[in-house]
Formats: C-alpha cells, structure tokens, sequence
C-alpha cells in the first residue's frame, strides 16, 4: 500500500525514527495499543510550538523533526505518521484550517488572525477503518488552558477539541484540504503566503523564521 512506503520526509528507516518505535516492537501489545501509545507519545514528548515556520524541505523530514524538543502540527503530525508506517500501519497527512478561541493574543499579534492553516492532522488505517487523530496538543499545554487532553482509543476519529473544561469554545474546523500520500512541500509554502502575507518580505529566497 502507498501509504507504508518511507519517502523522503517519512524516513522512517532512519535511527531517530527507529529509536522511538522501539517499545513498541513487541508481540505483547495489540495493534490498537501500538497506535494509541505511539499517537500519545508523539502528543506528549514534543511540545506544540506553531511560531517557528519553514520553508527548508529538510526541516520537514521526520528524522530532522524527532531531534527537535517542539513541533508545529504538521511536524508533530509528520513523526507519527513515519512512526505509524515504520510498525507498518497505512498513515497520511491531513490538513487544514482551524479556527482557535483561546488564548488568541498571540496568535492574533504575529498572524493577524487567530486562524491557523495549513493545520495539520493524522489519518491511520486500524482494524479496516481509516481513523482521523491530531497529536498536536500536549498535555501540560492543554493544562495550561484547561482543556481536556485529546486521546485516541484506536476505534474512533480524535481530532478535534471544540470546547474548554469550563464550557468555552476552544477550537473550530473551518476547511479541509484533504490528505495527501506525501508532505505537500509546495501547497503548504502557497497556503502560507496566501493566508499571511504580511509576515513575508518581498525577498523570496526567505526559507525559515522565527515569529
């Protein structure tokens, strides 16, 4: 199937990927406990950071990504599914945008907007099904603004936290893009300079910044 094979920025071969798959080689464990433990150490042990932006194809490889401590959710998004094809379970990026209603300050002050896109999320093929998971969110992030952490069961989709423990209206789906076989280097970098122009210079050789 399409969706095992390793490419150039699921490299899943590579040792970093290998490292982090380790526990997981075991005949103890059911394929559904294989996913949810590696969808829950991706969410956890990389911490969600969506304000250092790239355009360098390298950054984008898995095996660049698993040596970082933080990761946008497509970065996040782009480990689990090297991990998921490594145990040979058929995985894909899906992306894209969303909508945040907390803690927008931020985002507001260095998107002008306090819409993100392309956002990144997970499709897996478990038990005849394909599944949609976003591992974007860590725990202590999500404690931080009271928002339940988003797990997985490995029988149903677990990709969107719509509203906060109190009530309050978290996050918002507002388009789809689809998913795709491999990173789309290229839509990504076209989406970007679409939807936030004003954080690009006229100096198109601009490959990654900080905001």
């Amino acid at each position: 199937m399409t969706y095992l094979k390793p490419t150039y920025y699921f490299d899943f071969e590579n040792d970093s990927i290998q490292n982090i798959i380790s526990e997981f080689k075991t005949d103890r464990l059911s394929d559904k406990m294989k996913v949810i433990g590696l969808y829950t150490k991706v969410r956890d042990n990389w911490k969600y950071d969506p304000y250092n932006i790239s355009f360098l194809e390298s950054n984008y490889r898995s095996s660049y990504i698993a040596k970082k401590q933080t990761g946008n959710c497509v970065e996040k998004s782009i480990i689990l599914i090297a991990c998921l094809r490594a145990l040979n379970f058929p995985a894909r990026l899906h992306l894209g945008k969303v909508k945040n209603h907390l803690a927008v300050e931020k985002l507001t002050e260095k998107f002008s907007s306090n819409e993100l896109t392309p956002h990144g999320m997970v499709n897996v093929y478990l038990n005849n099904k394909w599944l949609k998971m976003s591992p974007v969110f860590n725990k202590s992030l999500c404690e931080k603004f009271n928002v339940e952490p988003l797990d997985f069961d490995g029988e149903n989709n677990s990709f969107l936290q719509q509203y906060n423990t109190k009530g309050t209206r978290f996050m918002e789906y507002i388009d789809d893009y689809g998913h795709f076989e491999d990173v789309p280097i290229d839509f990504m970098k076209t989406n970007l300079k679409a939807h936030y122009p004003h954080i690009f210079d006229t100096n198109e050789s601009i490959t990654e910044f900080k905001l």
